[in-house]
């Protein structure tokens, strides 16, 4: 049977994307924006060593597979299925066919996927691998992808046609005026990245602001930066775990993009270490994706989990707030966030696209396809509401009246 037919099959004999095989097969209109290309039996081969997400992808990053056309266009076409709504007979069927590819054309996974860190999960050195393993890439690629503002965590658009720089730094005032800093207070941030939390709250507040993160690279990055800018008395960013940090008594802890990388289990001494970073009347504004409810595992998908994000965790909002009101932080506002992430993430898309000639010469051909895949399927998750993007502002109150406004001031 020809590997069209078997698309076809799948899918309809009219689907609203192209498929071009190497057997010379060919289903759906020509003139469909987006194209799928399977170049080699090795495609096949992956799917039969790991049927699903995991085979495709080691397909596509090995270049195996190709799409042509814009990446978002190609996932929004594909038609949505499970494995369950295939019928019996053509399960067996396809079954059948894979065995002979994975007998024949044996494969391993791509060297860019992460097989597993060693040690406990979430202990301090296996976080520090994770956290190396995505982030540890190359500072000029992620220049090529963020833009000018290196933010790699969800914008605020306040109107529709913003700029991806104008809609990060939205974000980063946003999460000031939520937190109310003022010239002189002390402002802690976890998860710091390239600094930019650090940078806007130091020079456009007057804020001394430290940052901490576990990628060396973004750290010396970011203290390249605050040195240029005439920021070093205000503005700090360490390579350094945040269970770390030795200060207390800030004014104010900001977590941006942190917490997926927490785990369920270490959420209570998460939020109890960051309310004992607070003075009494100190704020915490944590900032991260969420899955939208409960009916699914935390733990990321193995796309996600082996190329991306390794021991990444999604919590659902409720868990995240009932973890903060447990450990003392009173939560005082909430809000979702989840189409700007789209938004955000269709930006780096396009910056990706643009410079992608310079990122595939700086990174690799296989990893710069990694983040393609990636970033346009969490688009369209975040569209789908499949995830969502929540801010919680919570308050070290004490059992009093708390130094929040009677009605949000920003």
């Amino acid at each position: 049977m020809a590997l069209a037919a078997v698309f076809a099959r799948l899918f309809g004999d009219d689907p609203p994307i192209e498929f071009r095989a190497y057997d010379g097969s060919r289903c759906g209109s020509s003139g469909s924006p987006a194209a799928i290309v399977v170049n080699s039996p090795l495609a096949l081969a992956h799917l039969a060593a790991a049927p699903g997400e995991l085979g495709l992808a080691r397909a596509y990053v090995n270049g195996h597979i190709e799409v042509l056309g814009d990446m978002y266009t190609a996932l929004a076409a594909f038609p949505s299925f499970r494995v369950s709504d295939i019928p019996w007979k053509l399960r067996a069927e396809l079954a059948a066919r894979l065995v002979g590819y994975r007998f024949w054309w044996p494969v391993q996974p791509p060297p860019q996927e992460n097989r597993g860190n060693s040690g406990r999960r979430h202990s301090k050195r296996r976080d520090s691998e994770s956290i190396s393993y995505h982030y540890d890439v190359s500072n000029l690629f992620y220049e090529w992808v963020l833009g000018p503002s290196m933010t790699y965590t969800c914008a605020v658009f306040e109107h529709g046609d913003a700029t991806l720089e104008q809609a990060q730094y939205a974000k980063h005032d946003l999460v000031a005026r939520k937190l109310g800093l003022t010239e002189g207070m002390r402002l802690l941030d976890i998860g710091a990245g390239w600094g930019g939390m650090v940078l806007h709250a130091a020079e456009h507040y007057g804020v001394r602001a430290v940052g901490v993160t576990l990628s060396r690279s973004q750290a010396e990055w970011a203290q390249r930066v605050i040195a240029d800018r005439g920021l070093s008395e205000l503005a700090e960013v360490r390579h350094q775990d945040y269970r770390d940090v030795p200060e207390t008594d800030f004014d104010a802890v900001s977590s941006i993009g942190l917490t997926e990388h927490i785990g369920r289990q270490q959420l209570p001494s998460y939020f109890r270490f960051l309310r004992g970073k607070l003075r009494p009347g100190g704020k915490l504004l944590n900032h991260c994706i969420t899955r939208p409810d409960s009916s699914y595992p935390a733990r990321t998908g193995k796309f996600i989990s082996r190329y991306v994000f390794p021991d990444g965790e999604l919590e659902p909002p409720g868990e995240l707030m009932s973890r903060m009101h447990d450990s003392g932080l009173e939560v005082r506002h909430e809000e979702n966030l989840r189409e700007h992430y789209a938004l955000t993430l269709a930006g780096w898309c396009a910056n990706l696209d643009r410079n992608w000639d310079k990122a595939v010469a700086e990174v690799g051909h296989g990893r710069a396809r990694v983040w393609r895949l990636y970033m346009a399927a969490s688009r369209l998750a975040f569209e789908r509401d499949q995830i969502q993007l929540h801010q919680m502002l919570g308050v070290r109150s004490e059992g009093t009246i708390s130094p929040m406004p009677l009605r949000p001031d920003w």
